[in-house]
């Protein structure tokens, strides 16, 4: 019985590394359908996130299970609290990849990002997929270290969410409202999801050091 409860423990874990994955997809390709406003991209990542949301549920119910049935206390409790935690992080990001992708359909078949916005969109995009796959091996690794790291990826991810509004503001903006609005919003996106990422990130930590990031005092 210990077995079978620790395997399923295990497969909490798998779950989550497989979301990952999902949404680091789903994030590629709605950041490629942003910028080159791909209609069939779009629609894989809005139908796509039906797989992703399938998988939170799972989890969900695979932890109130265990929770019932084998009232786990110290660190099995912790485990299927932060699994919790992270499923539900890790389905926002999904959804915020749809956003995106809602974003480049509505605007098709012309582009939503202007081009002298395209390159730091672009590297949003980037930054934003780095960091899912850096919370997907720190769920499998469980490597405290490199969980805090995303702090840093997070700060760079918010300077160019500044840096799109210095340009919308820019008295050089001749787009008009509807693009304003809808780089306003994908900015949004991309920082939200890194905040998620972040979260995870953190539950990682809280579940290996039952501590908080803030209250390891050996990190600056």
């Amino acid at each position: 019985m210990r077995d079978a409860y620790h395997e399923e423990l295990d497969s909490l874990t798998d779950s989550l590394v497989e979301m990952t994955r999902l949404v680091r997809s789903a994030m590629a390709r709605a950041v490629t359908a942003l910028l080159d406003a791909d209609l069939r991209l779009a629609e894989e990542v809005i139908s796509g996130d039906e797989h992703v949301n399938k998988i939170d549920a799972s989890i969900e119910a695979t932890v109130f299970d265990l929770m019932a049935r084998q009232q786990p206390v110290a660190g099995d409790l912790r485990t299927l609290i932060t699994a919790l935690r992270m499923s539900g992080d890790l389905e926002r990001m999904g959804d915020l990849a749809v956003h995106i992708a809602k974003t480049a359909r509505r605007r098709h078949p012309e582009s939503a990002v202007p081009p002298e916005l395209q390159a730091t969109v672009l590297e949003m995009g980037q930054i934003a997929e780095r960091m899912i796959a850096k919370t997907g091996s720190v769920i499998a690794s469980q490597d405290v270290e490199r969980g805090l790291e995303l702090d840093a990826d997070d700060d760079q991810m918010d300077r160019l969410h500044r840096r799109l509004f210095d340009l919308l503001l820019s008295p050089k903006w001749t787009h008009g409202v509807e693009p304003a609005v809808d780089i306003t919003l994908a900015g949004r996106y991309f920082e939200r999801f890194a905040d998620h990422a972040v979260h995870v990130a953190e539950n990682v930590v809280y579940l290996v050091t039952g501590r908080r990031p803030e209250d390891l005092t050996d990190h600056p």
